[in-house]
């Protein structure tokens, strides 16, 4: 207790405003030369670690990369023609890199909602800019470091680009290369100078919780846009419309220019790209040193508690800390349904409100539930091989959207001694949770076939709402997977060039989605392809013996959890 409370008063009178101090009192290069001095051993060993990280990653780049790039360039010195493909690929760039653009600006300014470019390590904000010392020198590196590891992405994207446009355009790769970089550096950049606004002001942050919906669903639509251009489909007038609309576009615009289908004013969305990046720079290298004091405290901690989730691939305990600090101090909308008069409609109820009075959870199923619709359609059309693929994808983000409508079955195995207010036994508890999710997963699939069928989709459409109980028995059956199984990752039988560990990890950590789209991929893609009822019907007989399947698993799952026996939970 005398301890809490010395801290308390140690960090709240840190959190205060410091005492003036003159240049006299500036023992900023001091400290940080012994600092340097002190931490000599341990950055000889970092630096050890850095070097044998970017070592594989090269190396993987290189392999899985650099090798097949070479050869197909070999393939074609040789008469090998792969301009085939040309035109579908530059169809599907102005949206499509737009996409991407509007994803990466996106995920970055998210990132500044709990963590930010400039978050140093707990000791520095803890300890080191607690004392009299200017935090530029110290906060102004992590920074740059934050730059240097956005651009890396952005720089083997350009590289990708590079090779992809010489291959299936014909393009020079000296050309090729130096437009695409434009963007590929610059919107990195302009990303981690965005991130860096959000950690720094309260309002930024604030509008970026508002519009992320709208800018997950804009990022969505855009991917259709270019899938439906690549099939033969584009819109003209809107593409010019996205190029111009921001720096997503300009990158669309520059690395559409040394191409056959070249827009208008590529040289100014170059200057477009170039300009702001720089003064936004610029601008951020000075912010960098302005951030208070309590809030990279919070944000260090946070970043520390994550990465040690993640080395433990706790991998829950990690979404759980980055929604929470994303989320910050906002209030939670207090809804309430009148109270049911019947006992079995308790769990229902209380599952009902907690979706009502988290909102953002409905919308992100329905955001995801879009391209599990586009995917089924592009099965629809698809022969073979890609047909499989697109019913895989289509189910994957199916399974993605009815997993956010199941966090009350979560939090239930988070502890199971939450569940000591209930009089059902703990399986038959879990299976009273899919009772809402089952039925706001198949209003979601109903709409989206809904759509498809006005659209001048065939009777397959109506096979969502059938696949939705099995991929809700697969969700429940990944909630009641228990305490993470770090032992699977290595086990001592293993060789020095490794195992299988990770993907038997991999294996378990997602066994009920994984058995559901591999049993329901061939089926789905066949009633899509042949839009025959017989073919559909089946398919929907498959999807109900499945989900009794996954339910049964998921009862037994559950019962371990609590080391109950199966016969003795009764419904």
């Amino acid at each position: 207790m005398t301890d809490a409370l010395v801290d308390e008063v140690t960090e709240t009178d840190a959190d205060e405003a410091p005492a003036e101090w003159t240049a006299d009192d500036d023992w900023t290069d001091e400290a940080l030369a012994l600092l340097r001095t002190m931490r000599a051993p341990h950055r000889r060993n970092r630096a050890k670690q850095v070097g044998f990280a970017v070592y594989c990653t090269l190396l993987l780049l290189v392999i899985w990369g650099g090798i097949p790039s070479l050869g197909l360039f070999l393939q074609a010195s040789m008469g090998a023609d792969y301009t085939g493909h040309g035109g579908q690929l530059l169809a599907a760039m102005p949206s499509g890199i737009a996409a991407v653009g509007l994803a990466v600006l996106l995920l970055a300014v998210r990132d500044g909602l709990w963590r930010g470019p400039v978050v140093p390590p707990r000791a520095a904000a803890d300890w080191l800019l607690a004392h009299p010392v200017r935090p530029r020198p110290v906060l102004r590196p992590w920074f740059w470091l934050s730059c240097a590891l956005a651009v890396f992405p952005g720089l083997v994207t350009a590289l990708g680009g590079m090779v992809a446009l010489g291959l299936t355009d014909r393009v020079g790769l000296p050309a090729a290369l130096g437009w695409c970089l434009l963007g590929g550096v610059c919107l990195p950049l302009l990303a981690t100078c965005a991130g860096l606004l959000v950690e720094r002001s309260d309002r930024a942050a604030h509008w970026v919780r508002r519009l992320t919906p709208y800018a997950a669903l804009l990022v969505l639509a855009l991917g259709a846009q270019s899938g439906l251009a690549a099939a033969g489909h584009p819109v003209h007038w809107l593409e010019r419309v996205e190029l111009w609309s921001g720096p997503w576009g300009w990158a669309g615009i520059a690395a559409l220019e040394p191409t056959r289908a070249a827009v208008p004013g590529g040289w100014v969305a170059a200057a477009l790209l170039v300009v702001p990046t720089g003064a936004c720079l610029w601008l951020a290298d000075r912010a960098a040193a302005t951030v208070s004091l309590t809030r990279l405290r919070e944000r260090a901690r946070t970043a520390a508690g994550v990465l040690a989730a993640l080395r433990t691939v706790e991998l829950r305990s990690a979404k759980l800390a980055v929604t929470s600090a994303s989320d910050g101090t906002r209030q939670r909308r207090r809804i309430s349904l009148p109270v049911p008069r019947r006992g079995w409609l308790i769990v229902p109820w209380r599952d009902a409100t907690a979706l009502l009075r988290s909102p953002a959870r409905l919308g992100r199923a329905v955001v995801l539930s879009v391209p599990a619709q586009f995917c089924a359609v592009l099965a629809h059309g698809a022969r073979g091989g890609l047909s499989w693929l697109a019913a895989a994808v289509a189910l994957v983000f199916g399974y993605l959207a009815v997993a956010q409508l199941l966090e009350p079955a979560r939090i239930e195995t988070d502890d199971v001694r939450r569940a000591s207010w209930s009089p059902y036994p703990f399986p038959a508890l879990m299976l009273r949770h899919a009772i809402v999710p089952t039925l706001v997963g198949v209003l979601l699939a109903l709409g989206g076939a809904t759509a498809v069928v006005l659209a001048g989709g065939g009777v397959a459409a109506w096979l969502a709402p059938a696949v939705v109980p099995a991929l809700i028995g697969a969700g429940l059956v990944n909630a009641c997977r228990g305490v993470m199984r770090q032992d699977l990752m290595i086990s001592p039988g293993q060789g020095t060039g490794g195992g299988a560990g990770p993907f038997l990890f991999a294996a378990w950590y997602a066994a009920g989605p994984l058995v559901a789209v591999a049993a329901l991929t061939v089926p789905l893609s066949t009633a899509l392809r042949s839009d025959a009822p017989t073919a559909a019907a089946q398919a929907a007989g498959l999807s109900l013996l499945l989900t009794a399947g996954l339910l049964r698993w998921a009862w037994d799952r559950a019962a371990k959890l609590t080391g109950r026996p199966r016969a003795g939970a009764a419904g």
